[in-house]
């Protein structure tokens, strides 16, 4: 599987390309193993002997072939060098292991999308004929790239939403609750789930607030349902909040927290119930909780009644929506 994303992704916030490799038989052969592979590599990509690689120095991925390197490491560098040979400043990249033995996940950073999934077709066509023993020329993928970077490439993200929603659960339910509340008309709401963020990153460049309902993940690889995966991929939704701005995430979820807050924002929890830690509040700028069947809001030194429970949309949905209400509407008062 070969595909590119535009906006703030799993990985990086800069757009990539990613492709899902099954290497075959290669899973048993590493660049040492075949005499003459390397030499035959730099003597058509010279610029390879800068790569750093995870040696972090200049020459670290020259080092790591004559050592002995995995066929989809060496098609991410090469998939780099050959945007960099026409002219790209491109550097980001990283190769990890499948669900399954020989199953890899590449990606690396692209300035020019359709110049970015040539290149990851054409760096496995130049690794298979390196392995061969065939590797003579690769001017005739430098054209095909040139020729490529000379077309209209895919315009950037400029979207402004509202407010963006992702989780495992609940979304559509806290996207109606807003609706309700009023939330409807000044800007898109907008429903993201985990697989979109994971297929083609954010769908839109800014968002005036955010909501992480869970990470309790079933629409992604197993591999990213693993919490400190799962984890991840919901936070990458901060990625589009301005700096200071508000995410609001569950309570109790200090790994979502950081991450947040890592990313510049700062959080506003929200609890099913009336259980908010000292650390939770340590943290947040405003805390939902449930006392009885009445949607509590605290800030600072005051306690606000955000509305009543009702019993046609899950809990989760109505008090992270409350707080979203009024997170928005104290933005709304700010401007």
């Amino acid at each position: 599987m070969l595909h590119a994303t535009r906006g703030a992704n799993y990985w990086s916030r800069l757009p990539i390309t990613r492709m899902d490799l099954s290497i075959g038989a290669y899973e048993e052969i590493s660049s040492a193993d075949v005499p003459g592979f390397t030499e035959s590599l730099i003597s058509v990509m010279p610029g390879l002997r800068d790569h750093r690689c995870s040696i972090g120095e200049p020459g670290g991925f020259l080092i790591r072939l004559k050592r002995g390197t995995y066929c989809a490491h060496i098609v991410e560098h090469v998939a780099l060098e050959l945007q960099g040979m026409i002219g790209y400043d491109v550097a980001y990249g990283r190769t990890r292991g499948g669900d399954s033995v020989g199953e890899y996940t590449l990606i690396f950073e692209h300035e020019h999308e359709a110049v970015g999934l040539r290149a990851a077709a054409l760096a496995l066509e130049i690794v298979q004929a390196a392995f061969a023993g065939t590797l003579k020329s690769i001017d005739h993928a430098i054209a095909e790239l040139e020729a490529l970077s000379k077309t209209p490439n895919t315009p950037t993200l400029i979207q402004h939403v509202l407010c963006g929603i992702t989780g495992g659960s609940n979304r559509t339910e806290t996207r109606s609750e807003l609706v309700k509340l009023g939330f409807d008309t000044g800007g898109l709401i907008v429903d993201v789930s985990p697989a979109y963020v994971l297929q083609a990153g954010l769908p839109y460049s800014r968002s005036d607030i955010g909501i992480i309902l869970d990470s309790d993940l079933t629409d992604v690889p197993e591999r990213y349902q693993v919490k400190r995966r799962a984890d991840r991929l919901v936070s990458v939704l901060a990625d589009a909040v301005p700096d200071d701005g508000v995410m609001i995430v569950p309570a109790k979820n200090w790994e979502i927290q950081d991450l947040v807050r890592d990313a510049g924002c700062r959080v506003a929890i929200f609890a099913t119930d009336d259980n908010v830690t000292s650390r939770d509040k340590k943290v947040a700028r405003a805390c939902a909780i449930v006392d009885g069947r009445r949607i509590m809001i605290e800030q600072l030194d005051s306690i606000v009644e955000a509305g009543w429970l009702h019993d046609s949309a899950p809990v989760a949905a109505q008090v992270a929506a409350a707080l979203a209400a009024f997170t928005l509407s104290a933005l709304e008062v700010a401007d």
